[in-house]
């Protein structure tokens, strides 16, 4: 079983990958790194230090890069594999995002195959590392099969293929028949990604196509423990997921943490969205949630949070 986080811009930082890795993830991959940014940056960049660190006890990691200049591309690759602290390198060709595919970058290279290929190739050339290619199933239509399989022949190790076009966003299903057809087009390892919020969610897919592994994103979000509780669920072993107390316990790790690495007042501001996610679906959330993003340190979090837990009504555990 090859179960992922996907990289997460503004999410997957160490910090939250540390805790998946705890969590039974086999992989990660780094939030996106802009190849012309990164290698314009000066060398003391804050920025650039934090996309590309890693803890000591994180487990297999993979740099993402994204861009639509072959060369930079390849340069700043290298430089990311001199770091000696990634096992591969992910080229993104898949973010729908505006800021992104409006430049040409992410989905976009998936309008333009012969620009994708010269990437591939230049990457190919610059490093020994695996290299994985994220894509999406296409702009508005599906080539994910053909485009894949040019990916392949230029030299990429793993396709990453998620369900949905550029132009759905994150709208509707994400097709798992369409991936399906990547992994039946394919030699090289094929990654799902889409939709995989639970277990039974994974074991669907997986019945659908025996794929090469699984890149879980938003249904991490808050629940890292999804990792563990498929992986227990795939032995038959009967997983109980953690009490609200136990959450809270999580999130709190979580947030000290942050703060040892970036400080407390960043750790503050990022961690509203993530106790947003920690919290969602106990009763009571929508107040707590409303507090917590006018409390300006960590210690009075811990006391809202832990008051939360303890005068919570709800009595099943939160999975």
């Amino acid at each position: 079983m090859n179960l992922q986080l996907a990289p997460l811009a503004g999410i997957s930082d160490a910090v939250y990958r540390l805790i998946c890795f705890e969590n039974s993830a086999d992989r990660a991959t780094t939030e996106m790194i802009s190849a012309q940014g990164y290698l314009s940056a000066p060398k003391n960049s804050t920025a650039y230090r934090l996309l590309t660190d890693k803890f000591q006890e994180e487990g297999e990691l993979y740099a993402q890069v994204f861009g639509k200049d072959a060369h930079l591309l390849a340069d700043a690759s290298k430089l990311l594999k001199d770091m000696g602290k990634f096992q591969g390198i992910s080229i993104n060709m898949g973010c729908p995002a505006h800021k992104v595919s409006g430049g040409g970058s992410g989905v976009a290279l998936m309008k333009n195959p012969s620009l994708a290929a010269e990437i591939i190739r230049s990457v190919r050339k610059s490093v020994n590392l695996p290299i994985s290619v994220k894509i999406r199933l296409g702009w508005d239509s599906n080539i994910a099969p053909s485009f894949a399989k040019m990916l392949e022949s230029e030299g990429a190790d793993e396709v990453v293929i998620h369900g949905r076009t550029r132009v759905q966003q994150f709208s509707g299903k994400a097709d798992w028949y369409a991936m399906a057809e990547v992994k039946k087009s394919l030699n090289i390892p094929v990654i799902a990604n889409g939709d995989v919020f639970s277990p039974e969610d994974y074991f669907k897919l997986i019945k659908i196509c025996p794929f090469d592994g699984v890149m879980i994103g938003r249904g991490a979000l808050g629940r890292p423990w999804i990792f563990e509780q498929i992986k227990a669920q795939a032995i038959g072993e009967v997983y109980d997921p953690p009490n609200v107390k136990e959450i809270v316990d999580i999130a709190m790790r979580h947030a000290n943490m942050l703060s040892d690495w970036k400080g407390e007042d960043r750790a503050v501001l990022e961690m509203r969205k993530h106790f947003s996610w920690y919290i969602k679906g106990i009763r009571g959330a929508a107040e707590v949630r409303r507090k917590l993003n006018t409390l300006p340190n960590l210690a009075q979090v811990e006391e809202l949070l832990y008051s939360f837990a303890h005068h919570s009504q709800k009595e099943e555990t939160y999975g």
